[in-house]
């Protein structure tokens, strides 16, 4: 009966560090961790005509080194274009306004985050400010399937030149 116990606990313990594993894990992703008050910062807008899945709480860099968040994304209904809004940190207050804005991925694939690519202005972004320059998500399955259709209408145009030059052959 005593081995039927500790298999009983071990099995207990083993699914235990499973949720807490799942845990940690989770709270590792972008936008699912605890933050306490979004007081520090300023507003920022980006419009993209595609964000792939860029999601809230992603994070927003510039030169690799982390510098905010995207704070929410939204439909704009009268241009048919995504809203991003981000919240730089206070310590970033000299960007200048006519930085640009491009949706990255991190790593092969990994989620989407907001790149800042500096401008040369004078001036720079503050609370409110729209980011006018913005490069739109890559998205994977799209390059495939152009790529996929690329190969098929080269591979036509191989079948008709193999046929013309077949048809000349057959004529001599």
């Amino acid at each position: 009966m005593k081995p039927q116990r500790s298999l009983e606990i071990g099995t207990g313990l083993f699914v235990s560090l499973g949720f807490a594993a799942l845990f940690y894990l989770t709270m590792q992703l972008p936008g699912s961790g605890l933050t306490v008050g979004n007081d520090g910062g300023y507003r920022v807008t980006a419009r993209f005509n595609n964000i792939g899945d860029l999601k809230r709480g992603s994070p927003v860099s510039m030169a690799g080194v982390p510098i905010g968040r995207v704070e929410s994304v939204t439909f704009d209904s009268n241009n048919y274009r995504a809203v991003v809004t981000l919240r730089i940190d206070l310590q970033f207050n000299r960007i200048p306004d006519d930085s640009d804005a491009s949706i990255q991925t991190q790593g092969l694939l990994g989620g989407k985050y907001v790149g800042i690519g500096p401008g040369g202005s004078e001036t720079f972004l503050k609370e409110g400010s729209q980011i006018e320059f913005t490069q739109d998500a890559i998205v994977l399955e799209s390059l495939v399937s152009k790529f996929f259709a690329n190969m098929v209408s080269r591979g036509s145009e191989g079948d008709a030149a193999a046929s013309e030059g077949d048809s000349k052959e057959s004529g001599q």
